[in-house]
């Protein structure tokens, strides 16, 4: 944008931020949060140790997940029952194959603000 005399000055140090979700029928299914927790339980094998690692109840986890897959109509995680080699949790793939799509959609989207953000308010 070129610089005209009768533009307010913008402060310099500004950084723009967006929160994106995606929602089915009014129903969050995702959204950084939710696809971080899809990563913890990928990375963990586990829905409580994922649930642990993100600083959040087990209860919180469940329900999240639980929303996402009902608002999807699709199971994201398959769920192992425990017994004397304990339990644990498997990411489909569908919900690898979302994950991956997420956050490729959120890096095009961060970088389209951020150029859009210096076209607009002239800021590095």
């Amino acid at each position: 944008m070129p610089e005209d005399e009768t533009m307010t000055p913008i402060p310099p140090g500004l950084t723009p931020h967006l929160n994106l979700w995606i929602e089915r029928s009014e129903r969050v299914v995702l959204s950084p949060w939710r696809v971080q927790l899809l990563e913890a339980i990928h990375s963990t094998g586990s829905i409580s140790a994922a649930a642990e690692r993100m600083g959040i109840q087990y209860r919180l986890a469940w329900e999240r997940l639980d929303e996402m897959e009902e608002g999807l109509g699709a199971r994201l995680v398959e769920r192992h029952v425990g017994g004397a080699g304990g339990g644990g949790a498997t990411v489909t793939t569908l919900g690898l194959d979302l994950i991956e799509r997420f956050n490729a959609l959120m890096s095009t989207v961060d970088q389209t603000l951020s150029d859009e953000f210096r076209r607009q308010l002239g800021t590095p």
